[in-house]
């Protein structure tokens, strides 16, 4: 008896000490954490799939949406705006989503917004966690809206461009732009301006006339003279401190002529049935009258010099709230649109664009005066002038230097720096600026490429190129835009 409580002892004793190092024993217990985190690790990657699953699904869908919705939204878009969406769906093997669509629009916008009907991804191993599936959702909205839009096409009629069908193609590529951005749906809220230049711009009597210009007699132009300073900045003044331009002709190998046919003003309007002598090239302010614009244009012809500083001037001008007074006095007189007789808008307002188009196929050339004593000084020296060809006579008539009777008013390179001054002074003000270099020298499209508002908005262009670089301007000036 007193044996079997003694080994009971010892075994119980033992059994103690075995526990006891079992429990202090930690070999195999790194195993067991490992196994546990290669588990929790497979379930997170496996997580990661699921989910990436998931969004490649919904980016598929939002993609297709986002396609859709632009398409219907284009006021081009002749299609039911919800048949274009379900279509782009049907196309894109998604027809399982068919969208909600709603369309939202006026004389002036389209709004299409459309929603994927739900859908979903099957999970492999979130399942495990309860999540069998995830949803696919897609949404969003588009709308191509055509805000107010003042636009100044500012185009060389300079003499190059009697050569080359340059003429014919300018006029089929600036006709193209007024038909594209004047549509029914855009009345009363886009306004072009014409502003043709050559070695002068010539604004019209009307505009003249309402910017209180002083006038000579014997000189039948309508151009003005602005001065170096008045590049700065995009303002124009109606204080009556403008000088008139000069009205003669620069012309070397021509006949003695009571009526000059090239002056470096143009415009003259001395009521002959020629085109050249009709005042054609005058500006045309403010207008949505695309019949009227583009007669305009048909008559244009290749006259004189080059002087792009002076039309981006006008242009920029024309858009600059300054100008308004003029665009008052000749909405009075209906030679405006009365849609149009406060513009131009002032800059703050955030639903106007204004927008230059800016067009060449030359370089700025030096400009000529006459010196004072021999035209502004004497109604008969002025109305010599209406006569003779300056280059003409002095090389036929003039006995003593041609410095006394003609000077150089700036260089090919000043006028350059003017332009780049006009450029720099529009982009300041938020005016977009579209410059297109019709078959130039890589010196003119530098010039002209600085001139835009970005490299982008720089189109370099050779014979009927022309209008397609017209068309994707005008398209470009109704922005679309996705919203949501």
């Amino acid at each position: 008896m007193s044996l079997d409580w003694k080994w009971t002892r010892t075994s119980i004793s033992t059994l103690r000490s075995s526990c006891a190092m079992f429990s202090r024993d930690e070999r195999g217990s790194v195993t067991y954490f490992a196994i546990f985190m290669m588990m929790m690790m497979m379930l997170v990657g496996g997580i990661a799939v699921d989910l990436m699953k998931n969004e490649m699904a919904r980016t598929r869908v939002q993609a297709t949406l986002d396609r859709a919705v632009l398409a219907a939204a284009d006021l081009d878009q002749t299609l039911d705006p919800a048949a274009v969406v379900t279509d782009y769906f049907v196309k894109s093997g998604l027809g399982d989503y068919s969208p909600t669509v709603t369309v939202d629009e006026g004389l002036n916008f389209r709004t299409v917004s459309a929603t994927a009907a739900p859908g979903t991804t099957r999970t492999q191993f979130m399942r495990l966690m309860g999540v069998p599936e995830l949803p696919v959702n897609a949404g969003g909205t588009a709308e191509e809206r055509v805000s107010n839009v003042e636009i100044s096409m500012v185009l060389d009629i300079s003499g190059s461009m009697g050569s080359n069908d340059k003429m014919e193609n300018l006029q089929d590529a600036a006709k193209t732009f007024i038909d594209t951005v004047i549509r029914d749906e855009t009345q009363d809220l886009i306004s072009v301006s014409l502003i043709p230049y050559t070695a002068q711009v010539s604004a019209g009597q009307d505009i003249f006339e309402a910017m209180q210009i002083p006038r000579l007699s014997g000189n039948p132009g309508w151009c003005v003279d602005f001065v170096p300073d008045d590049f700065n900045t995009t303002t124009v003044r109606m204080d009556g401190t403008y000088e008139q331009m000069q009205f003669f002709d620069e012309g070397w190998n021509r006949y003695n002529s009571q009526h000059i046919t090239n002056p470096g003003c143009p415009g003259r309007d001395d009521g002959s049935s020629d085109p050249r002598n009709r005042g054609y090239e005058q500006i045309i302010g403010f207008s949505q009258n695309a019949a009227t614009l583009k007669n305009r244009i048909d008559n244009y012809r290749a006259r004189a010099n080059t002087s792009i500083h002076l039309g981006m001037k006008w242009g920029v001008a024309m858009l600059d709230p300054s100008f308004r007074p003029v665009t008052q006095a000749l909405g009075l007189q209906n030679k405006v649109d009365s849609a149009f007789g406060n513009r131009p808008a002032p800059y703050t307002d955030v639903e106007t664009l204004k927008t230059v188009l800016l067009m060449t196929d030359g370089q700025n050339v030096n400009t000529t005066r006459i010196h004072r004593w021999a035209y502004e000084d004497s109604y008969s020296n002025r109305v010599h002038w209406l006569k003779y060809p300056l280059h003409w006579y002095l090389n036929n008539y003039w006995r003593g230097s041609w410095d006394d009777v003609r000077y150089t008013k700036y260089t090919s390179g000043q006028a350059d720096g003017f332009l780049e001054n006009i450029c720099t002074a529009a982009k300041q003000k938020g005016i977009v600026v579209w410059s297109i270099g019709f078959e130039v020298t890589n010196y003119s499209a530098g010039v002209m490429e600085d001139c835009a508002s970005s490299p982008s908005h720089f189109f370099r262009v050779e014979g009927i190129e022309i209008t397609e670089a017209f068309e994707a301007i005008a398209k470009q000036i109704n922005q679309l835009r996705l919203t949501q």
